[in-house]
């Protein structure tokens, strides 16, 4: 069956001489921004038809077209309203995306069939997601150094070096969460440094390992005036409770 806008409105139509120009480009982009994804550069004047088709990780494909000659546009598949016609495909076919969520990382081209021949374009769009960082101490005089739920991963380094176990965590919507764990065996180190590097910045975070510990000192003679005290508070407790207890006795005598 020949291809028409009828049987299948997202198939392109027929062109006599077909000029193909593959375009492809790798695009990394900011979690919750906007983005816009341009078509081909063509005269829109000369466009036939205009299709977007979408391939998103564990969905089915999306496919969004406009055909000019009856200003009509169609989708199949398309169910995520954060992905639109930036304006009328008329006079501007570009894809917006916004807000942006790791569920739109996947493939997105651009098809455009001109009176002068069809040219295409795609996006390999990744959504980059800044890790949250943490520093806090662990078990056994431990410390931990986290990275969570970034995209791509993070990389996490120690000042000083200490003996590290460093893991990978991937979570299920494809980020992954870094965790360091180090110790120190230099009892002279009171103070240490984790260092995150992500593609949306990095991050440094420390820690004063004698933090929360308190250490009181008195002079010899303090502790004996303490002690002077102390134990004349007993026996003056020691005098009151034996007064009561022999007056309580002659009472009942009596």
């Amino acid at each position: 069956m020949p291809c028409t806008w009828r049987t299948s409105q997202l198939c392109l139509l027929p062109i006599l001489t077909v000029f193909l120009l593959p375009g492809n480009t790798s695009l990394s982009v900011l979690v919750d921004t906007k983005v816009v994804l341009a078509c081909p550069p063509a005269s829109l004047t000369n466009v036939l038809i205009i299709r977007w088709d979408i391939n998103l990780r564990g969905k089915p494909s999306c496919s969004r077209a406009y055909r000019r000659d009856n200003n009509e546009t169609s989708e199949r598949n398309c169910t995520d309203e954060r992905i639109s016609w930036e304006s009328r495909p008329d006079l501007n076919p570009a894809l917006q995306i916004g807000p942006v969520a790791m569920t739109h990382e996947g493939y997105y081209r651009c098809e455009v069939a001109a009176q002068e021949g069809n040219f295409g374009l795609g996006y390999h769009l990744q959504v980059s997601v800044p890790p949250e960082v943490t520093l806090f101490r662990g078990s056994n005089g431990s410390i931990v150094c986290r990275a969570a739920a970034a995209n791509p991963a993070a990389q996490i380094s120690w000042t000083p070096q200490g003996d590290c176990d460093t893991v990978e965590q991937q979570l299920g919507n494809g980020a992954v969460t870094i965790q360091s764990t180090c110790q120190w065996e230099d009892s002279q180190v009171s103070n240490v440094s984790c260092s995150v590097s992500h593609v949306t910045g990095n991050k440094s975070l420390s820690l004063d390992l004698n933090q929360g510990i308190i250490t009181l000192e008195f002079p010899a003679s303090a502790l004996l005036i303490i002690l002077y005290v102390k134990f004349s508070l007993f026996l003056v407790i020691l005098v009151i409770v034996g007064c009561t207890y022999f007056q309580i006795i002659n009472d009942c005598r009596a």
